[in-house]
């Protein structure tokens, strides 16, 4: 694989520069392999993820608690649930107690649809984590939690 100079064509003000743009281009990468196949199943990557939260909620979450648990947490995350309900892969609830909450929770057809997109993306997983070793995964993500600390 190109280092970050030969992809992007650039140089860069320092190291640290350099890591920050590094981590970006590659999240773009990892997503980049994700897409496609979420495009097959009409989902973009935030609606994948909305359903992998409510999936491992095992239950209701509230809408503010599902934009907590976001990777990429966007302002729309209403808007994208609103699509999911749209295509019955999630449903939406009402507090009694306060009207302004909702809760939603994934559905049986979210659910198949969760399992097999997971199928399908497995072989793109396990070639994209091959290219790292557990002790390296373990350095990376001591690095990325104090860039964020």
């Amino acid at each position: 694989m190109p280092s970050l100079e030969e992809e992007l064509k650039s140089r860069f003000e320092n190291e640290q520069h350099k890591a920050v743009l590094n981590v970006l281009f590659t999240a773009n990468w990892f997503k980049g392999g994700h897409a496609p196949i979420l495009a097959g199943h009409d989902l973009s990557l935030q609606q994948y993820n909305i359903l992998r939260i409510l999936r491992g909620a095992r239950g209701r979450l509230s809408m503010h608690q599902v934009k907590e648990r976001m990777l990429d947490r966007a302002p729309n995350a209403t808007r994208l649930t609103d699509k999911l309900i749209q295509k019955k892969l999630v449903s939406r609830e009402r507090c009694d107690r306060d009207r302004r909450v909702v809760y939603a929770s994934i559905t049986a057809k979210g659910l198949a649809l969760l399992e097999e997109v997971e199928r399908e993306l497995r072989p793109v997983q396990d070639r994209q984590q091959a290219r790292i070793t557990p002790e390296d995964a373990r350095t990376l993500n001591r690095i990325l939690d104090g860039l964020r600390g």
